[in-house]
């Protein structure tokens, strides 16, 4: 028999609410049966499916059909919308917390876009709010990275050991700080800078693969960040670099160099494939599946929805330890 389809609602309709809509979409394609049934967002040309198309990354599509579509001007009317049974958080970053807090109450499974809160104590509300609801809801981080093709395979490596033990990890992530969101991510006390909101990707990939550091050395600003994060004598050596403070032209940058005993894997996302393993002198491009972490998440969410079982998801109580960490980074950054 044929799963019926969950039933979501999207909250946000700027280019995060997009890129969801689409991983949804792709998910459809898939085998992962869901269907959009409501959207809110205050702008009445979004709530009729008129999306802009802006981001670092191309994403597909996404548009919707509003004559199928509930639209909402507030999110408050999408939540006590019976119809709808998850929800996506795509706003602003102030707001993230209120609203996942106010969907679990609502009785909604939310996956809630990154960073959660620019503080620890804001992070661990939605924590507690989460692990009270966690009988029969899923509050979800939107952790992207740890789904995307070919960082995964870097979790994977480091945890089982394929290629022998992690000597050394360099990450890097680049780019331009965004110029839509009417002037949201120009200021910093909103978006957090490049550190919440570029860098804490690679953050939030170290803790997944390695856990808490003994401590961090930090250097920079919010808007270009090196930190090198210290396992002790014994551990690897693991430096991150993420930054938006580059001229308007240039391309989006992420990859990373991970050194194991026996085996070294690189990824560049400016080649095509991004992936190479180079092993016993001999380097190899590796085929990642198609996709992105967009699709990778709403796909593991929506199984976890469906299914109950919830290993491997990011949870709310990971994106504490993810903002402490950056709260411990800025400790040591310039103004």
């Amino acid at each position: 028999m044929t799963a019926e389809p969950l039933r979501v609602g999207v909250v946000g309709l700027g280019f995060m609410g997009r890129t969801h809509l689409g991983a949804y979409a792709a998910t459809r394609e898939t085998g992962e049966p869901n269907r959009i049934v409501a959207v809110c967002d205050r702008d009445p040309a979004r709530r009729r499916g008129e999306l802009g198309d802006h981001g670092n990354l191309a994403t597909e599509g996404g548009l919707f059909d509003p004559a199928e579509v509930a639209g909402y001007a507030t999110p408050e009317e999408l939540f006590a919308d019976g119809d709808v049974q998850l929800v996506s958080i795509c706003t602003h970053t102030p707001t993230h917390v209120p609203l996942a807090i106010a969907a679990l109450e609502a009785g909604k499974h939310v996956l809630v876009e990154k960073p959660i809160a620019l503080s620890s104590s804001s992070a661990q509300r939605l924590a507690d709010a989460a692990a009270a609801a966690a009988s029969d809801r899923i509050c979800m981080p939107a952790m992207c990275m740890r789904f995307w093709p070919g960082w995964d395979t870097l979790l994977e490596a480091v945890h089982d050991e394929r290629h022998g033990k992690l000597s050394s990890l360099v990450l890097r992530r680049l780019g331009v700080r965004p110029d839509w969101g009417a002037g949201f991510y120009a200021d910093e006390s909103a978006a957090g800078g490049a550190v919440f909101d570029l860098h804490v990707h690679d953050a939030d990939l170290v803790l997944a693969a390695l856990g808490a550091p003994q401590r961090v050395h930090s250097a920079g600003t919010r808007d270009h960040v090196v930190t090198r994060y210290d396992y002790g004598a014994d551990g690897p050596l693991v430096v991150a670099e993420g930054g938006w403070d580059h001229g308007t032209g240039f391309p989006f940058r992420m990859g990373y160099t991970a050194v194991f005993e026996r085996a070294t894997l690189d990824y560049d996302l400016q080649r095509d494939p991004p992936l190479q393993r180079v092993k016993d002198g001999v380097c190899v491009s590796r085929d990642l599946p198609p996709g992105d972490g967009y699709r990778g998440e709403v796909r593991a969410f929506l199984r976890a929805v469906r299914s109950g079982d919830r290993t491997g998801l990011p949870t709310a109580a990971d994106a504490v330890a993810v903002t402490r960490l950056l709260e411990d980074e800025l400790a040591g950054l310039r103004s």
